[in-house]
């Protein structure tokens, strides 16, 4: 499944608005779409067929048409609960998924999400009740956005397809901007316009009369465990991605893979063939530069499985995605590693229509360098305010005016952990603009309608929320309450969907992730290793020489493509007419980055920051915005 839409009201819906709003998602589903339509609800879905492709279509009901459900995603454990509901006397009509939620919810009513394993967002309409149940998966795999004027209620997967009713202003929310300068996207629960919400992972929200309740289902427990036989942790870890592996392994479509060298797909890719009769289809996205480049690990692991193993370099061309990322994404989104990701689903789409990646395995099991860095800076005393002050201006300074990798930059990163907390600490540590930064980047009026606001604050938040009882048990949370749903999972989803390929991750799998929440700090990350019990847990699956590689992450050479081909645009769409009438950024400032990054500095990350708000910005929140973006030089969608 690939995209649903809908309203419920209090007084007459409008079926007609929710069938443009699944229009608008038509890229993500090219199997059909199907719509219900009574009182008080109209319900869509716009399908890409994967499980029960003869009979799966939606919406779909219970036997007595009182309930009513929409559908996106996957359910993992599907067979298990169709047969408990057999036994409780439910009649189902077909063989798939996604009946067993209209079954489910008239056992459980809203309480039905915990007893699902898989990636989901589905919207369940209790005819009788008025009463309509929103709901994500744990990590938040599956998007869900929406939007309330008290009598009615509008939800969809994209933003676009809200943006279809007219009741809907498009009024930029000044305070998602500047979260997204912070952390290069939109954190939940809101969104990049006004009054528009974003459903957190692992929440449900009931609209019963016009009425609104938003809870919390799912969050992983961070305590943890004796750990007496590390022996047996590493069979245990093997048994539970084999078995994560294997359920996301049933698909009435081709499966593949994402192959990228690295521990957490290559273990994935062998976890698939130990288990499959057919030889795994894997899928790799190179570059001419080195330093970007892993083809040459995946082949290995592609070597070593006998996969049927197809590759595609990311050169010229760039300019040719950028539109068409701009338009999928439907909020601003900075991570540039979206460019291959785009570029490697629709590589795979030619040959198979489910892949499955390695998602989450460094948010599981500590991947990150940055996990030993705040591991280490653990130890450095606090400071009095007058020095931090110190501290933290000279390591900002150090940092701005010297070359990426350098040690000069190191210096001053490690003088800015060294002046504040944890939680701030890592938050600088994520952060692309700082709050120094911003304040200068913004103009009088902007810079005044965000005073006091603290988007460092949502590190606070997380940190003191998390169940952990050390740093690294907070930063392994925090990153899989904020980075990997918002970040990661935007990706994956946006890219797949975009190419109608479906992303399924195992490392994500909620069991294995609840026993991985459990694992003792040194067996994650001990000195300056990570991944320590998976490294060791996967060995046998694995070359030797990939056993002890340092994470790569998907990275693109973002600094030479804005002082290359990107320069120009960048140049154009940030300091034109159009940039300058918003009155947000103020044009000299923005020269100055423009000009420091061309003479040598590294500003490519601030640069593709600002460069995706503007092109999001004239594709989405203008009208006529394909021709907006033709104007200035950009192919449309």
């Amino acid at each position: 499944m690939c995209g649903i839409a809908g309203m419920a009201s209090t007084s007459h819906p409008d079926p007609e608005l929710v069938r443009r709003m699944c229009d608008v998602i038509a890229h993500r589903g090219p199997d059909g779409a199907g719509f219900h339509d009574d009182e008080h609800a109209s319900l869509g879905a716009r399908r890409l067929a994967i499980i029960d492709v003869a009979t799966g279509d939606q919406p779909v009901y219970s036997e007595n048409g009182r309930v009513t459900a929409v559908f996106n995603g996957e359910i993992y454990n599907f067979p298990a609960l169709r047969e408990d509901l057999a036994r409780r006397g439910h009649r189902l009509r077909s063989t798939g998924d996604s009946e067993c939620l209209v079954h489910l919810y008239e056992e459980y009513g809203a309480d039905l999400a915990p007893r699902l394993r898989g990636m989901f967002a589905f919207a369940v309409w209790d005819r009788d009740r008025k009463r309509l149940v929103l709901a994500r998966d744990r990590v938040g795999k599956k998007p869900l956005y929406w939007w309330s004027d008290h009598t009615s209620i509008r939800f969809g997967s994209e933003l676009k397809s809200l943006a279809q009713d007219p009741g809907m202003r498009r009024d930029l929310d000044p305070v998602a901007l500047h979260h997204y300068l912070t952390y290069r996207y939109v954190p939940a629960p809101g969104s990049i316009y006004q009054g528009v919400h974003k459903l957190p992972p692992g929440h449900v929200l009931v609209w019963e009369r016009g009425r609104i309740t938003v809870h919390r289902y799912w969050r992983l427990d961070r305590t943890p465990r004796v750990v007496t036989d590390e022996r047996q942790e590493e069979e245990r870890l093997r048994e539970l991605i084999l078995e994560a592996t294997r359920v996301r392994m049933v698909s009435e479509r081709p499966v593949g893979a994402f192959l990228s060298g690295g521990i957490d797909s290559s273990a994935v890719v062998a976890a698939m063939a130990m288990q499959s009769p057919d030889r795994v289809k894997t899928f790799c996205i190179g570059f001419d530069n080195g330093r970007y480049d892993e083809r040459s690990e995946a082949r290995q692991v592609a070597e070593r499985y006998s996969t049927d193993h197809h590759e595609l370099v990311v050169g010229t061309g760039v300019l040719d995605v950028l539109p068409r990322l701009a338009w999928h994404f439907d909020e601003p989104f900075a991570d540039s590693s979206a460019i291959p990701a785009f570029y490697v689903a629709r590589l795979s789409r030619r040959h198979v229509t489910v892949v499955l990646n390695g998602d989450g395995g460094d948010e599981c099991f500590g991947g990150y360098q940055r996990y030993t860095l705040m591991n280490r800076a653990d130890g450095i005393p606090a400071m009095p305010g007058a020095l931090a002050s110190v501290f933290a201006r000279t390591g900002t300074l150090l940092t701005e005016r010297s070359g990426y990798g350098s040690r000069t930059r190191r210096v001053g990163r490690l003088m800015r952990f060294a002046a504040e907390r944890p939680s701030r600490r890592y938050a600088d540590l994520m952060s692309c603009f700082t709050p120094e930064q911003k304040s200068e980047l913004y103009s009088p009026a902007f810079r005044e309608r965000l005073a006091g606001v603290d988007s460092h604050g949502l590190f606070d938040e997380s940190f003191g929320d998390s169940s952990a009882t050390t740093t690294l048990g907070r930063v392994l949370d925090v990153d899989t309450v904020t980075y990997l749903p918002y970040d990661l999972l935007v990706k994956a989803d946006i890219t797949t969907m975009a190419n109608s390929v479906e992303a399924r991750s195992p490392f994500l799998d909620h069991r294995l992730m609840e026993w991985a929440a459990g694992l003792p700090d040194p067996l994650k990350v001990r000195d300056r290793r990570t991944k320590v019990l998976l490294r060791r847990a996967v060995a046998p699956w694995l070359p030797e020489r990939l056993r002890h590689l340092p994470k790569r992450g998907f990275g693109v050479p973002l600094a030479s493509w804005l002082r290359g081909e990107l320069r120009d645009l960048a140049h154009d769409v940030l300091t034109d007419g159009t940039a300058r009438e918003r009155d947000l950024f103020q044009v000299s400032v923005v020269r100055d980055l423009l000009r420091r990054h061309h003479e040598g500095a590294d500003h490519g990350d601030r640069l593709w920051a600002l460069l995706q708000f503007e092109l999001w910005h004239r594709a989405h929140a203008v009208p006529g915005g394909s021709s907006v973006m033709a104007e200035i030089g950009c192919p449309g969608p």
